[in-house]
């Protein structure tokens, strides 16, 4: 996987805000040494909590047809080129992939002809994500896909239907959390923290693209692969088993970090870049986040000249609860 191709699935932006608290890290004025026993702790709770969001079912009666796969595909895509205009951070795309997941997972029977209830169900968990990380939140009408315009009673609607198959756990662990302590741990002979920081960040979005609908791999896991990845695509076994050597053993207790699960997200991660990064491929937004933020008349809604079909429909989405009512 090459600068350019990680470039484009960022949208050539910058991550200033990460990069600004590793380097504090790496200065030694907030450091995740092993005497950090607080940042242990919490580092501790976040692996605790994100077992008790494990799917309790079957995963191998599950079938998604192709369909839904490449529907789920285009609202990634969605979901992350609109989180480049209205400026959302990262963590807010990553965590309405996860609530998309989830609930395809909880609801796997959508009908194919319901071709409206994936985009959908993208601006309802774009929608319910940014209201749990972001400050600055767009109104209901400014969420808008290519083909529809979903009216704001419908969306509310679909977000009452993903809170209440998602039981309204919301509180969901993914990485983030995990990469400051894992940069300033792996990375500490690297020369650009950025450069580093900002390919962790895309080998994180393209596992997650890159997989099926479940996460295999825990949030910490995935974070230090990432950050490996990062540092060199090209590492054996024995060579990540070295690099773990730089995790002290009371954090490695802590995460749960062992060389089987690292190398599993690692291969995945090598066969993603080798195999599937083009088709993860965005191209960059004209707007740098700064713009977007900088300028109040910039509109949230995406701007297309495709016909959109305006959809107001919301006993459709009353039927997709009693199915899974029903099931």
């Amino acid at each position: 996987m090459d600068d350019e191709s990680l470039s484009g699935l960022l949208c050539q932006e910058s991550v200033t805000c990460l990069t600004e608290d590793v380097a504090a890290d790496k200065s030694g004025s907030g450091s995740y040494g092993c005497d950090s026993d607080a940042e242990g702790d919490y580092l501790k709770m976040l692996v605790d909590r994100e077992k008790t969001f494990r799917f309790n079912r079957d995963f191998q009666s599950l079938v998604f047809g192709d369909w839904i796969k490449c529907a789920r595909l285009e609202a990634i895509s969605w979901i992350l080129k609109t989180r480049t205009i209205v400026g959302f951070c990262f963590q807010t795309a990553y965590l309405a992939v996860t609530y998309m997941d989830r609930f395809l997972v909880g609801k796997p029977s959508i009908d194919s002809k319901e071709s409206w209830a994936i985009p959908l169900l993208s601006v309802a968990c774009l929608s319910l994500a940014a209201k749990m990380e972001e400050v600055n939140v767009p109104t209901l009408s400014d969420y808008q896909v290519e083909e529809y315009r979903f009216e704001s009673k419908v969306i509310q609607r679909m977000e009452l239907l993903v809170l209440n198959i998602l039981e309204w756990r919301m509180c969901t662990v993914t990485p983030f959390p995990f990469i400051h302590y894992f940069i300033s741990t792996l990375c500490k002979e690297s020369p650009s923290t950025s450069h580093v920081l900002s390919r962790t960040v895309g080998f994180i979005f393209a596992v997650k693209k890159g997989s099926d609908l479940i996460d295999h791999h825990r949030s910490a896991i995935v974070a230090c692969s990432a950050t490996l990845m990062a540092l060199d695509q090209t590492l054996t076994r024995p060579a990540l088993e070295i690099k773990l050597n730089s995790v002290s053993s009371h954090y490695e207790e802590s995460l749960e970090i062992d060389i089987e699960s690292v190398v599993s997200c690692y291969s995945l991660m090598q066969k993603l870049g080798i195999q599937e990064f083009e088709k993860l491929h965005l191209l960059p937004s004209n707007l740098s986040p700064i713009e977007v933020v900088e300028n109040s008349s910039v509109s949230f809604a995406i701007s297309t000249t495709r016909k959109r079909l305006t959809f107001s429909d919301s006993d459709q989405i009353d039927r997709l609860h009693d199915e899974k009512r029903l099931r």
